[in-house]
């Protein structure tokens, strides 16, 4: 087995191993809303949104055809240095996801993996690595930068406008009836944003492997993404969100606003509409930030409903260095395959990794949250004050 297979084979498994991550991490934007409402119990949530994920990955490839083509300038790039360029990338991405997930906060999965391609391909290439501008169908401003800085608007907006008209419609209805009602139709609203989740997430990894095979040589450009791509991208992410991310569905659900159904259901259905109209254009939507803009749009749709700014705050900090710092960390991991070489260089990077993540999984012990504590008060931090101690075997 030559050494350039061995690397295909472990850009594979990285990015799969990134898809998972995508999955826990990303559980949140779907179900976070129905799990602090009552609407649904947390397993059968995360159930739910796994096998939603599994079926959305099979609607679209716009967004992988977007990932694999329009973000990097590989045409004239050797195939092993760009098989190391796309797993630098990976490590970032997968790091970055790790480290927000210990301390809860929903950032954006999306903008990991770019920030980790971009750096590494910086730091192999310069800046001609990067697709800057380019056109309708490619570039870094107008597919990643301009959606990530307006999904959260737009969403708020709408999910703001969406729960004044709900409460402005039912303000003389009985509030156990408008409640019990709007929790069925969280049902309907989350399953909906998880089938857009799997359409816009699971492709990203597609065209992130699609972009390996090709450098590889076992594909072109103008090849279809093989169907085995698609149903492993599929269950990776199904997997990874049947896991569950508690930690960043506590901080969703409970820390940004106090949710009541009619809330849950305008956030919900604001982030599907959002996300799937996104999937149809090959945007490559940050979920987490229009999931978070829908949230916070409730908040701010209702009168009277609290907001807390602070923890608005800390998510909209983490936004603003997902690129740049996944970015460095990509950057460095080409570095060191670089300094080493070859496939050498390529087993240290992914030692690092291996070492890093388990790291970051025995820190989340310490303090663990599952479904026992996921809804407990909202008591400041990022995770909840008590069990702490008595939760060691709890699940991630």
């Amino acid at each position: 087995m030559s050494a350039e297979l061995i690397v295909l084979l472990i850009v594979i498994v990285t990015a799969l191993a990134f898809d998972f991550t995508n999955g826990f991490h990303d559980t949140a934007n779907a179900m976070a809303t129905s799990i602090a409402t009552g609407a649904l119990s947390p397993r059968v949530a995360v159930g739910m949104s796994a096998v939603l994920n599994l079926v959305g990955a099979f609607l679209s490839v716009e967004v992988a055809k977007t990932v694999s083509g329009g973000l990097l300038n590989i045409g004239n790039v050797h195939h092993m240095e760009l098989l190391h360029i796309v797993f630098a990338g990976l490590v970032g991405g997968i790091l970055w996801n790790l480290f927000t997930w210990l301390f809860g906060i929903p950032s954006s999965s999306s903008h990991a993996l770019f920030g980790g391609l971009i750096g590494a391909a910086v730091a192999a290439l310069g800046t001609s690595g990067v697709i800057w501008t380019g056109n309708e169908k490619t570039g870094l401003i107008s597919k990643i930068l301009v959606p990530a800085l307006l999904a959260p608007f737009v969403a708020a907006l709408v999910a703001g406008l969406g729960t004044f008209l709900v409460y402005r419609l039912t303000r003389r209805s009985v509030e156990k009836k408008v409640n019990d009602g709007f929790r069925w139709g969280q049902i309907g609203s989350a399953a909906l944003v998880s089938l857009a989740h799997g359409t816009n997430d699971a492709q990203k990894t597609m065209g992130v492997i699609f972009m390996a095979l090709v450098a590889h040589g076992t594909f072109t450009n103008s090849d279809s993404i093989p169907l085995w791509v698609k149903i492993c991208c599929a269950v990776a992410i199904a997997a990874g969100t049947y896991l569950g991310g508690w930690r960043i569905i506590r901080t969703l659900g409970k820390g940004l606003v106090e949710l009541d159904p009619p809330q849950g259901f305008a956030a919900e259905s604001s982030s599907a509409a959002i996300i799937l109209t996104s999937a149809q254009f090959g945007l490559p939507l940050s979920t987490t930030q229009t999931a978070t803009g829908s949230i916070l749009g409730t908040g701010l749709g209702k009168p009277g409903a609290e907001v807390r700014w602070g923890v608005m705050g800390r998510m909209v900090v983490a936004w603003l260095f997902t690129l740049p710092l996944a970015g460095l960390v990509g950057a460095v991991c080409w570095w060191i395959a670089d300094l080493v070489g070859g496939l050498g260089g390529v087993l240290i990077d992914f030692a690092i990794l291996i070492a890093m993540s388990a790291y970051m999984y025995l820190r989340s012990r310490r303090d663990p949250v599952d479904t026992s504590n996921v809804n407990d008060e909202w008591e400041g931090g990022l995770t909840p004050a008590s069990n702490v101690e008595t939760k060691a075997g709890a699940s991630v």
